[in-house]
Order: structure tokens, then C-alpha cells, then sequence
């Protein structure tokens, strides 16, 4: 088994592999092979840990890393660091390639002085690396509120105290803005997409929650989901937003709030305390602002 630098002559490769590894894993399809395929020629990409894994001259694995942001109460951003995708072909996993290479990785990373790291990921794995929640160092998820302690959003000092050295006692993460390639470049990702060959995505259990970029409805199932002008499914939309390439209603986010709010009774079905009208309308402004047709 052999770690080294990732070369050009092995992009195409990396990328394919990093494709079979988050197939319909986290998401119906993936996009981390389309991130990685751009992340080359980003300045927070780090060149010195971007590592293949072969056996016998066969790469089965790959690992990259990334600058970030802390960003703190006061407005000030502290410099952080990342890491992701981290890839494993199928045949190899369980079998504890991706923990030698990402422990060789980690190693390498304290030695370069990278002192704290954050990601998103499987705990169950990650612990193993030494990483856990990271709200219990408090910072928190940009995505969610500074109370939650979410169960995917994880963290590790490489370097002991480096957040107390740094006067870090609670802050937010900033994920790098090239993560979002796919999300903010669709067209050229499918372009991109299509010189692969075709795999069906599917909603599948385990995955990360997929809502509704439309109306926020949690997508549980391939016929909750929209479709497409050719009739494939469209995973992003649910059935009653969008439908034959086109969305059902042309609304303002406001109007799809309040279009949304008249459901409070069966959401509160599925929450630990309920909420009124005027509640729900409270956190969705919250929320739908990131759903993808109202980003702005």
C-alpha cells in the first residue's frame, strides 16, 4: 500500500473513483467528483494534502483538504481548515483503507501547523480519527441554529489548545465557498456530469435529509420528487412544486411562506413541541432563504 501526491495524469481517475464512492450515499447522485474536478485551481485548495491511495499501482483512494473560516461574535474571521471529499472505492471500503489514509493525511496536516479542523460527516467513522461533535468545543453549524448539536458536523484540534491559544471560545464555521460548485453552476455540472457514464440516482435510506428547494417538504422517496421536461426525476423539487421541467406556481418567497403555513398542524406532528402560524413563518423566513430557488 502506497500514499503519495495526486498528479495530473490521475485526475480523470480520482475523480471517477471519488464519483463510485458518493454514489446515491449521501444524496441521490453526488457532486463531489465535480467539487474535486474544481477545487484544483481554487487558492483555499491545499496542494500539499492532496493524496491517492494505491495497491499495486491501482489508486483506491483519495483525500483532499481545504482552507476555511471561523467566523467569531465580534465579526472577526479566524483562518480554519477542512477536508473533503475523502474517497474510498466500493471494493476497498470496510476494510480500513479510508482510516489509514486519513489518519497518514491528519499527520501530515500537524505537521504543515494546521491546528483545528471541521467537516461534516459520519461520527461513527470519524471517531475512530479522533474527530467528534463539534458543539461540544462550541462552534457551531452555519446551516443551523447556534443550539443545535448536529449530529453530522464535526471537529478536532490537531494541535492541543490551539483554539484557546487563538482566543477562540465559541465560534461559526464558514465551509469553503467552492464546495457549492455544482449548486451554483448546474449547467456546467451536468455538462460536466454527462462525460461519465450513466448511473441512476435513487432516494435511498440513510442519506442525508433532502427537502424541497422549492417549499422546504422533506423528499423521502423517488415519488415525492418533481420531474424533469423529459419525465426523469427531478430531485431537488417536490411532486407539488414542480412537474414537467416547470415549477406549479409562480410565487414570491413570502407568498410561499404563507402558502406553507397553512400545513402548520401536520408539521407539528412530526416536532417535539408545537409551534403557532405565526412560529412556523418565523422559521421558515429562516430557513428558506437557503433552499436553492430562493438563494440569492
Amino acid at each position: 500500500m502506497n500514499i503519495r501526491l495526486e498528479q495530473p495524469k490521475d485526475y480523470h481517475e480520482v475523480e471517477n473513483l471519488t464519483r463510485e464512492s458518493f454514489w446515491n450515499v449521501y444524496r441521490p447522485g453526488c457532486t463531489e467528483h465535480y467539487v474535486l474536478n474544481q477545487y484544483r485551481t481554487n487558492p483555499d485548495f491545499i496542494p500539499e494534502l492532496d493524496l491517492v491511495m494505491e495497491d499495486s499501482d491501482k489508486i483506491i483512494g483519495h483525500v483532499m483538504f481545504s482552507k476555511a473560516e471561523l467566523k467569531l461574535d465580534d465579526g472577526r474571521r479566524v483562518p480554519s481548515w477542512t477536508f473533503g471529499p475523502i474517497s474510498i472505492h466500493p471494493h476497498y471500503k470496510r476494510k480500513g483503507y479510508g482510516l489509514k489514509l486519513l489518519q497518514y493525511a491528519l499527520e501530515k496536516a500537524r505537521e504543515m501547523g494546521i491546528g483545528f479542523l471541521c467537516m461534516e460527516g459520519n461520527i461513527e467513522f470519524y471517531k475512530h480519527a479522533g474527530f467528534d461533535l463539534a458543539s461540544k468545543l462550541n462552534i457551531h453549524y452555519h446551516a443551523e441554529p447556534k443550539d443545535a448539536e448536529v449530529p453530522y458536523f464535526l471537529a478536532q484540534e490537531l494541535i492541543p489548545d490551539w483554539l484557546k491559544e487563538n482566543g477562540i471560545t465559541e465560534a461559526t464555521y464558514c465551509p469553503p465557498k467552492g464546495y457549492f460548485v455544482a449548486d451554483e453552476n448546474p449547467e456546467a455540472f451536468e455538462a460536466y456530469e454527462i462525460t461519465f457514464p450513466k448511473k441512476e440516482k435513487s432516494l435511498l435510506p440513510g442519506q442525508l435529509p433532502q427537502f424541497c428547494q422549492s417549499c422546504g417538504m422533506p423528499l423521502t422517496k423517488n415519488e415525492d420528487c418533481g420531474t424533469n421536461a423529459d419525465g426523469s426525476t427531478n430531485f431537488a423539487y417536490c411532486q407539488y412544486c414542480y412537474k414537467d421541467g416547470k415549477f406549479l406556481q409562480e410565487c414570491t418567497m413570502d407568498e410561499m411562506i404563507e402558502h406553507c403555513a397553512q400545513f402548520v398542524d401536520e408539521v407539528n406532528k412530526q416536532m417535539p413541541k408545537p409551534m403557532t402560524k405565526e412560529e412556523y413563518k418565523q422559521m421558515m423566513r429562516g430557513f428558506f432563504p437557503m433552499l436553492k430557488r430562493w438563494r440569492k
